[in-house]
């Protein structure tokens, strides 16, 4: 609990900081939603988001930060963070080159930590006034940090480190329907030999007013080899309050 409080704080003082100083070059949105989850957790949870990008001549930072906490008749039943950064160099009008990075930590799933690091080449398939499509793909390095198991005072599984060569692909997806609604679709496959991660999430936002917009998205995560005792995949349905700024 004290983790995820200090995470959300840290978002907080994100989003107000790049909100205050949009001549920074900064822009994005940030969120605050409420949802229902099934898989490995049945929880109500609320959740924070931040999602930036700034563009300097040829260069596009992201950074990208997600913090979820969720409670069932007052125990925790939720707890997960994710933090990603991308950097991506315009190559030509369509391709690009990229380097990424990203951390999870989710105390509900049979992993204590896991990293990736790695790059490769993306493609703009389109990018209009209302259609952006882009695709990108490359090799990296995975970490697995796998939780003990205890049962009964007694270490039935011992944790584990896992290191292995890995395979990043994504697909990022976004339509303006309208001046007021968009929806998007974002996948991830994050392929290697012990566990291979895949997620999507599908998006309809409606704008409320210049800055605020409401937004219901349901997301998908799957995991082809999680520990003994947990579930291989975990949805989960959220209604948010985004508050944009910035370009």
């Amino acid at each position: 609990m004290r983790f995820i409080a200090l995470v959300c704080m840290c978002l907080f003082g994100a989003m107000s900081a790049v909100a205050d100083d949009a001549k920074n070059g900064w822009s994005g949105e940030g969120s605050f939603s409420a949802g229902t989850s099934t898989g490995n957790t049945e929880t109500s949870d609320l959740g924070l988001g931040l999602d930036l990008k700034r563009t300097q001549d040829r260069w596009v930072i992201g950074v990208n930060a997600k913090a979820d906490y969720g409670e069932t008749d007052g125990a925790e039943t939720k707890n997960r963070v994710f933090l990603s950064g991308t950097a991506d160099y315009q190559i030509s009008d369509h391709l690009f080159g990229f380097g990424q990075g990203s951390y999870e930590k989710d105390e509900f799933s049979g992993f204590e930590n896991r990293y990736f690091i790695g790059g490769g080449l993306g493609w703009n398939i389109y990018d209009s006034e209302k259609t952006n499509w882009s695709v990108r793909g490359g090799p990296g390095l995975k970490v697995d940090e796998v939780r003990e198991v205890t049962t009964n005072g007694v270490v039935t599984t011992p944790g584990e480190t896992v290191e292995s060569f890995s395979v990043i692909g994504s697909s990022d997806y976004k339509l303006q329907i309208n001046d007021n609604v968009s929806l998007g679709n974002a996948t991830n496959v994050l392929y290697a030999e012990e566990s291979t991660q895949l997620s999507n999430t599908f998006a309809i936002t409606a704008s409320l007013t210049n800055t605020l917009s409401a937004r219901v998205s349901y997301e998908v995560r799957h995991d082809t080899n999680p520990p003994a005792g947990f579930e291989e995949t975990d949805t989960t349905t959220r209604v948010s309050l985004v508050y944009k700024f910035g370009g």
